[in-house]
């Protein structure tokens, strides 16, 4: 399908590109702004907007991945965001500037769903964690391949404080801290989260995924630990192929009962003709 667009929200960054959502690759180039802020609606939704404007004038539908809860195209949490996202219909006020078709769900939902699709958890059975590294941390749980939305496990608390202001790939670079130094945190923290979902598998996502590893063989606990296979992409491609789920899906193949019917038909209509 052509014009097939993924984006990416991130509290520093927005990343969007055209996406071949049956391969789970990105057609071009990957293109980029930094996040507006404040980041509040109106500005993120004009940068978005523009960014989308800037990759083709096709029709397709739009997955949009926004850091924070999404309930029916609705905006319930915004940790990394402007507050006044918080209430606000994110899905109609995407649809209305870009004007094309748009679906909203969470940022760390959209890069698991690509994961497990095409990346670092495709086929693999069981619980499946996915967590991005970023400016926070974002979460998406799976359970036999199926998504649990809105985690939100990036906001557990761990020594009095949210566990991403200690763990998360921003907390390393504002404590300027070597990947040993920070490799303690982030055990800890996925020590407590192995302690509430008990995951089979935890993939971790995010731009920091491209130097996994200096830091996954550091790590200190039970579950095994891989780098998202899709790396930074992840989001926009998730996104994208959740768009074309919902927005775009394929035909209805018709039943065997049905096939066959129209096939009798068919050659009722063959016999009578030759027979005139």
């Amino acid at each position: 399908m052509r014009g097939l667009i993924g984006v990416d929200i991130g509290g520093s960054g927005i990343k969007a590109g055209v996406v071949d959502s049956r391969r789970g690759l990105l057609v071009g180039e990957r293109v980029r702004v930094d996040t507006p802020q404040p980041a509040s609606p109106e500005a993120v939704v004009k940068a978005t907007a523009a960014l989308v404007a800037g990759l083709g004038p096709d029709a397709g539908p739009i997955g949009i991945g926004v850091p924070g809860a999404i309930v029916g195209g609705r905006v319930m949490t915004a940790a990394n965001i402007d507050p006044g996202w918080i209430g606000m219909h994110a899905e109609a006020l995407f649809a209305e500037e870009i004007g094309r078709a748009c679906i909203v769900m969470n940022d760390a939902d959209a890069g698991g769903v690509a994961e497990m699709r095409y990346g670092a958890g495709r086929g693999v059975k069981g619980v499946v964690l996915f967590l991005t590294l970023g400016t926070g941390i974002g979460a998406a749980l799976f359970v036999n391949g199926i998504l649990v939305p809105n985690m939100e496990l990036g906001h557990i608390e761990i020594r009095g404080k949210d566990a991403e202001t200690r763990a998360s790939a921003s907390a390393r670079e504002r404590r300027e801290q070597s990947f040993a130094e920070w490799a303690p945190a982030l055990s800890e923290y996925l020590n407590r989260v192995d302690a509430l979902v008990w995951p089979d598998l935890i993939i971790l996502g995010g731009g920091i995924s491209r130097k996994a590893g200096k830091f996954i063989p550091l790590l200190d606990v039970r579950p095994p630990v891989v780098a998202a296979g899709l790396q930074n992409q992840a989001g926009i491609i998730g996104a994208a192929a959740r768009a074309r789920e919902i927005l775009a899906p394929p035909p209805r193949r018709r039943a065997p009962a049905a096939q066959a019917a129209t096939r009798a038909s068919t050659a009722r209509t063959t016999r009578a003709g030759s027979g005139r």
